[in-house]
């Protein structure tokens, strides 16, 4: 007897399927920066993964030859569950027959699972008992300072001061395109012409305080969130890309289906936090 192998069998009997590091194929992705990916291997809606983590207990200063008192460190875990973000799109073969087109339409549905994953990953809302996904966004999450940036950035330097002063080490803000356009307004003084953030002619990096800084649509206006990432556990699957011929069949159509499968949990929340911005 033969071996059935998929060389020799029907396109239906091995569908072409195509896995890609999210980080090459949704590099805009937030959770990607503002979190600490800790599986890259987690399927279906069900499955979590737990992953454990410890409040420090202090440390002693012990005499030579006196007892080394017994420590008593809090174990915690937190829970990370899943949810998939897909695009399916279904296109003429004539059209998926031109240049280009296959490259083209995975790109755009790639940048729709993008700002789908961005703006639950910001501002989701909690889910309702019993069901766990998708989580709660982090933004609703991470406390508010008080003070808003009106015309300098000393609500920032607290906002920083204050996590660094709970054991966080914040690493990346995250900003609306619009609340950076109000900070690059900022003046050094009332009455004068050069901004806060530099001239701004030859702008490198976006920074604030030395922290990078990333923009993006999925942070509401008026907004800027500071993140320390390992506040933040998350499990991140590879994109997945198909295409059938067998789907549309009838219509004489190929089915493109692009998916996605995120998901997080904020273990400590103090390390995060809101500054607001005054806009025009």
């Amino acid at each position: 007897m033969a071996t059935i192998k998929t060389p020799s069998t029907p396109a239906a009997w091995s569908p072409d399927l195509q896995a890609f590091l999210p980080d090459d194929v949704v590099p805009d992705a937030l959770i990607l920066r503002a979190a600490t990916v800790v599986t890259r291997e987690l399927e279906g809606d069900a499955p979590v993964a737990r992953i454990p983590w410890v409040t420090d207990d202090e440390a002693d200063i012990v005499a030579e030859g006196g007892t080394i008192p017994e420590g008593d460190p809090t174990l915690n875990e937190v829970i990370v569950s899943t949810f998939k973000v897909a695009k399916l799109l279904k296109v003429s073969r004539e059209q998926f027959a031109q240049n280009s087109t296959a490259q083209l339409l995975s790109t755009s549905a790639g940048r729709a699972v993008t700002v789908k994953g961005n703006a639950a990953f910001i501002a989701q809302p909690a889910p309702t008992a019993p069901a766990i996904n998708p989580p709660e966004g982090v933004l609703t999450q991470a406390p508010t300072f008080a003070d808003a940036i009106t015309t300098n950035l000393d609500p920032l330097a607290d906002a920083i001061a204050t996590i660094e002063s709970v054991g966080g080490k914040p690493a990346l803000i995250l900003a609306n395109p619009l609340s950076w356009g109000a900070l690059r307004k900022l003046k050094t003084a009332g009455d004068e012409n050069t901004s806060l953030l530099g001239a701004g002619t030859t702008d490198a990096a976006k920074m604030l305080l030395g922290i990078p800084v990333e923009t993006s649509p999925a942070i509401p206006a008026g907004r800027l969130l500071v993140v320390d990432p390992s506040a933040i556990a998350a499990a991140v699957g590879p994109v997945q890309v198909a295409q059938s011929t067998d789907r549309y069949f009838e219509q004489d159509a190929i089915g493109l289906r692009v998916t996605w499968r995120i998901g997080w949990a904020v273990q400590r929340p103090a390390r995060l936090g809101v500054v607001n911005v005054e806009m025009d």
